[in-house]
């Protein structure tokens, strides 16, 4: 007799599905039984990932194209999927954006979409699905953050504010729902071989030239594992957590130097 796989009758909607990160976490869902709701702006990407993770795994996995930096794009999704008749279980925030540069290299838009995506999008998502969540006793959240969050940002600024909110947050949800069943975790990637590099454009500082880059499935299986475990936050690879623990040892006005030096142009 086959064995139930764990996340059988169970949904995971991940963000920022169309690639990276968000395909390799989707991946470790559908793994493990999980039907999956993938959404990204990108329909074609998105579309093919959906069929080759449902004929791989034997999953449903709906792909909705939808543009979560506008306003209001978390309920437009939610409505979409609940037009759909499908409900879900587990809600991985990865989509998100930076941006490296000085504070005035980059407009408005620029600046505030980091905040629309990055922040914005995850608490009304998160928002839309917790009750849920907390009334099945079960399911949960993964907010993918960076180790950015460990620190203030110069040169890239907002995205490291951003990355901060989402560590505290999904630190404050985590304590929120002890012993509720339902997990929280947080994870901190360093340098990931992603579309998010080419974006922000931060294989071009000092930190994107001389750190080691890792691939994306390692990380998202990481990430999984830990969401399994309800890990509060993980950091991806040993020498990241350990850069990422030094940071409170350091003086403030130090790190700030540091953090600039790093991100400045190689």
């Amino acid at each position: 007799m086959a064995k139930t796989k764990r996340g059988a009758g169970q949904t995971a909607l991940v963000t920022g599905a169309s690639a990276g990160i968000g395909v390799d976490l989707a991946e470790c869902f559908a793994k493990d039984g999980y039907d999956l709701i993938l959404a990204a702006r990108s329909a074609g990407p998105l579309g093919e990932v959906a069929q080759r993770l449902a004929s791989t795994y034997g999953v449903k996995a709906t792909p909705i194209s939808v543009d979560l930096q506008a306003h209001g794009g978390g309920a437009k999704l939610a409505a979409e999927i609940a037009a759909k008749g499908l409900s879900v279980d587990v809600l991985v925030n990865n989509a998100g954006f930076g941006h490296a540069g000085a504070f005035d290299g980059a407009p408005m838009d620029t600046q505030l979409g980091q905040i629309d995506l990055n922040v914005r999008a995850l608490v009304e998502l998160t928002h839309i699905y917790w009750k849920g969540m907390l009334e099945k006793k079960r399911g949960g959240v993964i907010n993918v953050a960076s180790t950015a969050a460990f620190q203030p940002g110069p040169l890239m600024a907002v995205y490291y504010a951003s990355k901060a909110f989402v560590m505290s947050f999904s630190e404050a949800l985590w304590e929120e729902a002890r012993d509720t069943g339902v997990h929280v975790s947080c994870l901190c990637p360093g340098p990931t071989v992603s579309k998010f590099r080419e974006r922000a454009g931060t294989g071009k500082t000092r930190l994107g030239a001389r750190s080691k880059v890792m691939a994306s499935m390692p990380v998202a299986k990481m990430g999984y594992d830990a969401w399994r475990r309800n890990q509060r936050v993980k950091v991806t690879g040993g020498g990241n957590a350990m850069q990422a623990g030094l940071v409170k040892f350091i003086p403030r006005g130090q790190l700030l130097k540091i953090v600039r030096g790093v991100q400045s142009p190689a």
